[in-house]
C-alpha cells in the first residue's frame, strides 16, 4: 500500500515472482471490472465512487486463492471493512515524500489528479491516511531511499523471519 507513485505495482510484481504467487493490482482490477482507468472514473463518477470501487476490488483480491500479492490503492485504508480484511495480510506501507511521488505521477495518465498541485494533493492524502496506514502496516519502507529490489528483499526477509517463529 501507499500513495500514487510509491512503486506498489513494481514491488508487488517482484514479490509475486519471488514467491511464485499471482499478482493483483488495484488499477488493473478496476480497468478489468469497469472498463476504464481510475483517472477516468474519478472524472466520471467522482472520488467517493472511485474509492468504493477500489475497496471492492481489494476485498475481492484478498479473498482470492491462491493468495496473491496485491498492489492496493491508497484510498482503501479509509474503509473500515477493508482495514479489518487486511488484518490477516502482511501489509507493506510504501511511504515516500509527496514531492518524489508527485514527480513520478506525471508519467502516469491513468492516475487521478484530484488537484492541479500534485504535491499538495499527495501531502493532504498522506496526512489524512497516515494513521490508517500505520494501523494496518506490518512494515514501512521509504521508496525514495530504497530501490524496488531492496524493498522486495526486505519484505522477503521479514516473511522468512515470520515463518521461523
Amino acid at each position: 500500500m501507499g500513495l500514487m507513485g510509491a512503486g506498489k505495482s513494481t514491488v508487488a510484481r517482484q514479490l509475486a515472482d519471488a514467491l511464485g504467487r499471482p499478482m493483483r493490482d488495484s488499477d488493473a482490477d478496476l480497468e478489468t471490472r469497469y472498463g476504464t482507468t481510475a483517472a477516468a472514473m474519478a472524472a466520471g463518477v467522482g472520488a467517493d465512487e472511485l474509492h468504493a470501487r477500489e475497496a471492492l476490488v481489494l476485498q475481492e483480491a484478498l479473498a482470492a486463492r491462491p493468495t496473491p500479492v496485491i498492489a492496493a490503492a491508497a484510498s482503501t485504508v479509509e474503509d473500515p471493512e477493508t482495514r479489518r480484511a487486511l488484518a490477516s495480510a502482511f501489509v507493506v506501507f510504501l511511504d515516500g515524500p509527496p514531492e518524489v511521488l508527485a514527480e513520478r505521477m506525471k508519467s502516469s495518465p491513468h492516475r487521478p489528479h484530484f488537484k492541479p498541485d500534485l504535491v499538495r494533493m499527495l501531502t493532504e492524502q498522506r496526512d489524512l491516511r497516515l494513521p490508517r496506514f500505520r494501523e494496518v502496516a506490518d512494515l514501512t519502507v521509504d521508496p525514495s531511499t530504497h530501490t524496488p529490489e531492496e524493498i522486495a528483499a526486505t519484505v522477503l526477509a521479514r516473511l522468512d523471519g515470520a515463518k521461523t517463529r
